[in-house]
């Protein structure tokens, strides 16, 4: 078949995608941003890249209509935008007037469970986009799931980050809320077996793991897994505001992310019991299972898709690749230092492992001093880490950067800083004809981003220098 797969950079859409190849089906993907999604799948013969924004109906024109079915995932879990709720139903509606244009039969839709009388404006916003969605022209599959485990999810991340930081909690009280984790496999299983099967056609189905816990139990069961002792203790006048921060100093997720999932998990997702299971013979696993199959792909530095590779964990949402990748030269300042290179590939395969846990190759603790400053003052700080040790992609979230560029054939590696700056900061590595080039550009934005560059222009000089010549070693 041909699909035409929304969201293909994301979380899911990248899991989902080989699988559907290893089908034998041909994939079409509509991204924003080829750049950033080529990297991912250069090397397959069955994906057409197009680029097309479902916000802007017009490129839209772009994607072949003799399509077989469509996965819908566009989502977002970001307040940036105050009227998210507006932009997910506009994309909705854009979509489904392209659908109704082709030959799709199918369109299997992955949205949130939706059972409770009160919903957050995220859960709500879904329920919408799952009504805009549904179509004479063609048949409509809705899935809807509650907490998804997997390596790199959002949810296993921060309840990581709180298990492995903190021996003793002092929690909100909604995590007495109850919840139905599922496993990212089982999701997968689910998207997958539900294509083209008729008898799923204009249908909606929850679909959840075998337990009902509360946050608190998958916190402690998360534990016992990782061999940890943790002690948890929920207070009820923690308020939302204050819950967010908790969340946003102690895990990596952004703070608006945080005020998001907040503002989710103090409602109840249980899901309606159906023999969706039986249709599909899936068996979903456990919790622990879940957890535990998690972090063997991490130890196997097998980790696909990771939500901070999502614009959404800076708290932005601009299309960086397209926007950042020219570094600008009027009105800079740069630090620029090259030296000769001594043995071309290790200085490659350093500089492809920089950040995350290898650090930056000098001053550390400088780095980890403006990380904290930047988390502070509301940035993402050196929390995000990276996605996978040695392997960059056009992008990708490195610590309070994002790849633009990342190309270890022609050498060269640039990145844009997310960090809280009085103006705009690139950092460039380059190899040429036997040369190291490293520059650092920043961008002032009026007095105070002058007098920021000149405060810190003596730390530079030692953390530059000592940067390139470790990588050179």
């Amino acid at each position: 078949m041909k699909i035409l797969v929304t969201g293909a950079t994301g979380y899911i859409g990248k899991r989902l995608i080989p699988l559907l190849l290893n089908d034998g089906h041909t994939i079409v993907c509509p991204v924003r941003d080829k750049k950033r999604a080529e990297n991912y799948y250069k090397d397959q013969t069955n994906i057409h890249l197009v680029e097309a924004d479902f916000l802007d109906a017009k490129s839209l024109n772009l994607i072949p209509k003799n399509i077989d079915a469509a996965y819908y995932l566009i989502h977002s879990m970001s307040n940036s935008a105050k009227e998210f709720h507006v932009l997910e139903e506009k994309c909705a509606f854009n979509f489904k007037r392209f659908a109704e244009s082709t030959s799709i039969k199918q369109v299997i839709y992955l949205s949130g469970i939706t059972n409770d009388t009160k919903l957050s404006k995220h859960l709500l916003s879904r329920k919408n986009v799952e009504n805009t969605l549904a179509s004479k022209k063609y048949a409509l599959t809705t899935f809807k799931a509650g907490i998804i485990v997997g390596s790199g999810s959002s949810s296993f991340e921060i309840i990581r980050d709180l298990v492995e930081k903190l021996p003793a909690m002092i929690a909100p009280k909604w995590l007495n809320t109850k919840t139905q984790p599922l496993a990212i496999r089982d999701v997968l299983s689910f998207l997958q077996k539900a294509l083209a099967k008729k008898e799923l056609y204009n249908t909606s189905y929850d679909i959840f793991g075998p337990e009902i816990l509360t946050y608190k139990e998958m916190l402690l069961q998360f534990a016992a897994v990782r061999k940890l002792k943790r002690s948890i203790i929920t207070v009820p006048v923690m308020t939302a505001k204050l819950s967010s921060y908790w969340l946003y100093f102690v895990t990596s997720t952004s703070y608006k992310l945080a005020s998001s999932l907040v503002n989710s998990m103090g409602v109840e997702v249980i899901g309606k019991k159906s023999n969706i299971n039986q249709i599909l013979d899936i068996n979903p696993m456990c919790y622990k299972e879940a957890v535990q199959l998690a972090f063997n792909k991490i130890e196997q530095n097998s980790i696909i898709s990771s939500w901070k590779d999502s614009y959404v964990s800076s708290g932005k949402l601009k299309n960086y690749v397209d926007e950042f990748i020219n570094v600008p030269k009027y009105g800079c300042f740069r630090d620029f230092k090259k030296r000769n290179i001594k043995d071309k590939e290790r200085a490659l395969n350093r500089i492809w492992a920089i950040g995350g846990e290898t650090g930056w190759y000098y001053g550390t603790f400088l780095w980890k001093i403006r990380g904290f400053l930047d988390q502070l003052f509301g940035g993402a700080g050196l929390r995000r880490g990276r996605r996978h040790p040695t392997e960059l992609n056009a992008g990708d979230a490195l610590d309070f950067w994002r790849v633009i560029y990342a190309d270890k054939e022609k050498g060269k590696l640039l990145l844009y800083a997310e960090m809280i700056l009085p103006g705009e900061a690139w950092l460039e590595f380059k190899i040429e004809k036997g040369i190291l080039y490293q520059t650092a550009t920043f961008r002032p934005r009026g007095l105070a981003g002058r007098l920021y560059w000149y405060s810190v222009m003596p730390f530079h000089w030692f953390v530059f220098n000592g940067m390139i010549n470790n990588i050179n070693k």
